[in-house]
């Protein structure tokens, strides 16, 4: 092996990584919604959990990142420990896919049908159809399939180059030594584990191990303890992303090392013994691609048999070697381990934008229950509710922008930006809550007090307001479009009601039945009354816009509904009879 063979190894791993890595991350956003199904239908069943696991890390081909993601959840607060044990489990025997799809170069037949399944025969058509997709098709998800078989192809290329350019060392003696040095199951345990631990993917260490296979001198006495070793490796990327996390991250981080550690401390025991005593015969004979992936899948397959009775046992050993923190922490919002997996970030997001609605509507009901009756309880919940929707406001606000900065599909960008926009409203809603506040605090202040027909007035926009706000909360909540399309008219009956009580109030002045001060406290009420349902039509109009942005049909219908349908005119008839023509005759 002279230079150029060590500069063509060096590429074709450089391919090799690469080409794995795009394949992921394409795959991932590819199945962003299936990952978010399967997570939805994770539960704290062990079948359910080792799934989900298996599942996910099949798809983006990476169990370090699946336990990545685990930790962020944990962290979160959204999956607990044992619900983390059972998918970290399931991933370890999703990694294995890639092994059995890498063993496919090594096929040998003069059967053409048979030939035709070897990587080298069609990973070219699988590039041309890749770069089709990418460069001439329009639309996320055929490029990203695209990008898919592009990354396949490259990996499989850079596979096949790693094996050209070490098939020379089956002559080397100092090479063939090496190898009989990994004899040694400490040493192969060893070298498995510093291998997967610098380039952080037990699947692409398998795969190089499959490459150097080629030569020959990679016998299976050898290929099992570097295996093994792999697996404890690939824990040094959850390891790293635990730190600075909580107690149970850190936790679930344990678990994946201690999963390994024990599986592979008790099958390399027996299979030090199994060799000492039976001495058998196989593991001298060199290892085939096929033979390895047997192996990988055996071997993880087996440590899952082990382990997933002992889960309570395994929760309580890490429980002891993380012990619980001297003072109380609370779960991140919003974890930034999770942007590695942008479909599931976004999901979160979502959450996080449900529970900042939840509280700005909360906040604008209590203030309009204290301008009925005013109490100092009601007025620290408005302040503290409008706090922390300012907090969710600049947490998602700096998420979303992070997401947004990924690489990520057109449908999630388009989302992320429709996000942004409705957290702004709901900040709004919650800033227009305290103004109301602020109002009843100057009526109870200064004694002031509107007369019976105004607060007849009053309650009826009230109660208009209370209607748009749940409608908008709906829409929003449960993707709700029929809701949406209600809010813009019952929006418009509130505008008008607002005009007539304007004119109303001023007539009043000027019979002298009203006093200024509490005049100027009504204008303050309508425009803030009439400013937060503005907002409750810009969360619906957005709700419209993400539910419909790939049906551009029917968004135009909607669009026309909103501007002027006879469906918008007898809404807008409905909630003018309920509004407008009662509140005249209470007048």
């Amino acid at each position: 092996m002279d230079i150029f063979d060590a500069l063509t190894l060096a590429g074709g791993l450089s391919l090799f990584l690469f080409g794995m890595s795009v394949m992921g991350r394409a795959l991932e956003r590819r199945a962003g919604g299936k990952l978010r199904s399967l997570l939805g239908r994770l539960t704290s069943s062990r079948a359910a959990g080792l799934i989900t696991g298996l599942g996910i890390t099949a798809v983006i081909q990476s169990s370090s990142a699946t336990t990545v993601m685990v930790v962020g959840f944990v962290n979160s607060g959204l999956m607990t420990l044992r619900q983390a044990i059972n998918v970290i489990m399931g991933a370890n025997v999703g990694t294995t896919v890639t092994a059995w799809v890498l063993s496919l170069a090594g096929i040998d037949s003069g059967n053409v049908l048979v030939r035709l399944l070897k990587p080298s025969s069609f990973t070219p058509v699988l590039a041309l159809a890749g770069i089709i997709l990418y460069m001439f098709c329009k639309g996320d998800r055929k490029k990203d399939s695209g990008l898919i078989l592009l990354g396949f192809a490259t990996l499989m290329f850079g596979m096949e180059t790693m094996s050209g350019s070490v098939s020379g060392l089956r002559s080397v003696p100092s090479f063939q030594s090496l190898f009989v040095m990994f004899q040694s199951p400490v040493l192969g345990v060893l070298a498995g584990a510093l291998l997967t631990a610098i380039i952080q993917s037990s699947s692409a260490s398998v795969g190089i191990l499959q490459a150097l296979a080629v030569t020959g001198q990679v016998t299976y006495g050898a290929a099992v303890p570097i295996i093994m070793g792999q697996n404890i490796g690939t824990c040094v990327t959850a390891i790293v992303s635990a730190v600075g996390a909580t107690k149970n991250a850190k936790r679930a981080a344990m678990v994946h090392l201690s999963f390994n550690v024990i599986g592979t401390a008790v099958w390399l025991a027996l299979f030090c013994l199994a060799r000492s005593l039976l001495a058998p015969a196989v593991l001298g004979e060199p290892a085939s691609l096929m033979g390895i992936a047997v192996i990988h899948s055996v071997f993880n397959v087996l440590c899952t048999m082990l382990m997933l009775p002992l889960a309570s046992l395994l929760e309580a050993l890490v429980c002891k070697i993380v012990p619980d923190a001297k003072r109380p922490e609370e779960p991140a919002e919003l974890d930034e381990r999770l942007l590695a997996t942008p479909s599931i970030a976004l999901e979160r997001c979502r959450a996080v934008a449900a529970d900042m609605a939840r509280t700005a509507a909360d906040a604008l009901r209590e203030s309009i229950a204290s301008l009925r009756s005013y109490s100092k309880e009601t007025a620290e919940a408005v302040r503290e509710k409008e706090d922390r929707t300012d907090h969710y406001e600049d947490l998602l606000g700096n998420y979303l922008v992070k997401l947004s900065a990924r690489q990520i599909s057109e449908a999630d960008s388009a989302e992320a930006a429709k996000l942004l926009k409705m957290i702004g409203d709901f900040e709004r809603i919650s800033d227009h809550a305290v103004n109301l506040l602020e109002s009843a605090e100057e009526l109870e202040e200064k004694g002031l007090s509107f007369t019976k027909p105004a607060r007849t007035e009053l309650e009826t926009l009230f109660d208009a307001v209370g209607e748009i706000l749940d409608l908008s909360l709906s829409a929003f909540l449960g993707d709700d479009v029929a809701a949406a399309e209600m809010v813009e008219p019952l929006e418009q009956v509130i505008d008008d009601l607002k005009e007539r009580m304007r004119t109303r109030h001023i007539i009043r002045l000027q019979h002298g039945i009203c006093s200024i001060d509490a005049g100027f406290v009504w204008a303050d009420l309508l425009t803030n009354l009439e400013r937060a349902a503005d907002h409750c039509s810009n969360i619906a109009g957005c709700v419209i816009d993400m539910r419909l942005r790939n049906n551009a049909h029917t968004h135009e219908m909607l669009r026309e509904r909103r501007d002027g349908s006879e469906d918008s005119r007898q809404s807008y008839r409905a909630f003018a009879a309920k509004y407008l023509y009662a509140e005249q005759a209470g007048a």
